[in-house]
């Protein structure tokens, strides 16, 4: 029976083998049409039009296939290149689908009609000039993340807290894409809107710390009122959490490993607590009634949580605002429109039950250097008393 098994296991090993990279190649083929007639329109071969196709498929895979190499610069190049590659032909596969929608439309009208047949070379070269320029708004949204405003409206608000604002930074995945320069303009542009606290809910490292360690140093300029909070993601743990979060401490983050802090304004209390991420497992293991043990019964309870799902433990245990990320919204079109099947909460806020919860956009982005649709966010959450 164990050997029936493995033979069965080993089998499906090889369907993978062969299934994943002609799936992949396929896609790539699908999307690449437009290229093929527009080098026939300039007088290429189609060959070398696909033979170019095919070299474009291996150069999106560059960021794995070259995961191990040693220069820095050399890998951001091909992070860079990868990445943006990837994401033109995400786009073109899109455009290509719907053109070819229209293209078929357009053969269905002018059978039932005298209405001509659309010219496919300029359909293809629309296409191609419309995947450039999306791909290049994407990358706009990517790189610039907006300040976004929330009013959080509270029962029974201490006066004391009328106002207090949260800056909110989730999942900006410092590493070879996401350099020094982006982190020190997110630092410039949060510090001027002077908030009260700022809360970091989360893949904010994205790499080794020995690779990108000097990204982080614009982190030590972060400035608020009552400190600035950090809670681990999933992908800390992918780059070695036990060196990060020393280092992140360093910088003034305060890390709240099912901890909390209290914050007091006038007669009033804020308990600024946060959870782990599963990921962590045993030394880093979540535990939401940990992060609240302590807290006084009558001080407004805010959770820093990674993942979304935390909020049905946060409502059981009375908090009233959840922080939280790792969605991206989607990050970027048509992903956006999918990610509804995958998680219940995809982005902005929401209630479960008692518990007020915010989900960020995030404010960088993972993999190809495109927000298309789903603009990053830094975001500005000002708590007020519900009317």
């Amino acid at each position: 029976m164990a050997r029936v098994r493995s033979r069965i296991l080993q089998r499906a090993s090889h369907v993978r083998l062969v299934a994943l990279p002609a799936i992949w190649l396929a896609l790539f083929a699908y999307a690449g049409r437009p290229l093929v007639a527009a080098a026939r329109a300039g007088g290429i071969a189609p060959a070398l039009a696909w033979g170019g196709i095919f070299v474009l498929a291996m150069v999106a895979l560059s960021p794995m296939i070259f995961r191990g190499v040693e220069s820095l610069r050399r890998r951001i190049f091909l992070h860079w290149i990868g990445y943006a590659t990837l994401a033109v032909f995400a786009m073109l596969l899109v455009l290509v689908a719907v053109g070819d929608v229209v293209r078929f439309v357009s053969f269905l009208t002018s059978l039932a009609t005298t209405l001509p047949l659309l010219n496919g070379r300029a359909v293809s070269f629309a296409i191609l000039g419309a995947a450039g320029v999306l791909s290049l708004v994407g990358l706009f949204q990517a790189r610039c993340p907006r300040v976004k405003r929330v009013s959080v409206a509270i029962d029974d608000l201490p006066e004391d807290l009328e106002g207090y604002r949260i800056v909110q930074w989730s999942d900006v995945h410092v590493g070879p894409t996401i350099q020094k320069r982006f982190v020190a303009s997110l630092v410039e542009r949060t510090n001027a809107l002077e908030a009260d606290a700022i809360a970091i809910t989360g893949d904010l490292v994205d790499s080794y710390f020995h690779e990108v360690g000097d990204a982080i140093e614009p982190l030590a300029d972060l400035r608020a009122r009552d400190g600035v909070f950090y809670v681990t993601g999933n992908h800390e743990y992918y780059w070695r959490a036990h060196e990060w979060i020393p280092e992140l401490q360093r910088r003034g983050l305060q890390f709240l490993k099912n901890e909390n802090r209290l914050i007091r304004r006038g007669d009033a209390t804020l308990a600024m607590a946060g959870v782990t991420d599963p990921v962590g497992r045993h030394s880093h293991a979540p535990d939401p009634d940990r992060a609240v043990a302590g807290v006084p019964r009558e001080a407004v309870k805010v959770l820093l949580s990674h993942r979304p799902q935390t909020a049905q433990d946060s409502d059981r245990l009375g908090v009233h605002l959840q922080l939280s990320g790792h969605t991206h919204g989607g990050q970027f079109f048509p992903f956006n429109l999918f990610i509804r099947w995958f998680q219940p909460v995809v982005a902005g806020l929401h209630r479960i039950g008692k518990t007020q919860l915010y989900v960020s956009r995030g404010t960088g982005y993972w993999g190809p250097p495109s927000r298309l649709g789903v603009h990053g966010e830094i975001t500005v959450l000002e708590l007020r008393r519900a009317s």
